[in-house]
């Protein structure tokens, strides 16, 4: 069986014979691309059946997962979204609007500002997290347990090796 990456590096092959030897990247990375897009359209839909954009539901997924009381400053939420401030105070605005969360000022420090999961967040972000890791699953489905984890070790090694490490 063979794949459209197949098909690109067989491609090359042809036109760029002296290239074969150095086209194993694209082995791998234009499948993680190709993975990639099958991820982001799956999230999207998934998402919009909740009436949720896919920032949204990273918003939420953050800040459940950060344990009590549920909340970030703005600045710790912007490095581990790693996004402009620009986009997460239009994201947060939204979500405010739709009562997923809201702005809290810390102690008597008014310059720090909370974002926090609101009761109607955290019961949406419950609900779903569930069916999310099943969609998953289910886009990973053609590899068993031991696959996935060979896969996973192998890309936290080059997402390391570029500094991507955890934030804490």
């Amino acid at each position: 069986m063979s794949d459209v990456i197949d098909l690109i590096v067989e491609q090359w092959v042809k036109e760029r014979p002296e290239l074969a030897d150095e086209l194993w990247p694209v082995q791998v990375l234009g499948r993680v691309q190709r993975v990639q897009s099958i991820v982001d359209k799956s999230l999207k839909a998934f998402c919009a059946e909740r009436g949720l954009e896919p920032g949204e539901f990273d918003v939420l997924t953050t800040l459940r997962r950060s344990g009590p009381p549920y909340a970030l400053t703005a600045g710790a939420f912007l490095k581990a979204a790693m996004v402009t401030s620009g986009a997460i105070t239009n994201r947060i605005d939204r979500m405010e609007a739709k009562g997923l969360v809201e702005r809290v000022r810390e102690g008597g420090d008014r310059r720090t500002v909370l974002i926090q999961l609101t009761e109607r967040g955290q019961e949406l972000i419950d609900a779903v997290m569930a069916a999310h890791l099943r969609n998953y699953a289910k886009i990973l489905g053609a590899l068993d347990r031991d696959e996935c984890e060979r896969i996973a070790t192998g890309l936290r090694k080059v997402l390391e090796a570029h500094g991507d490490a955890a934030i804490t």
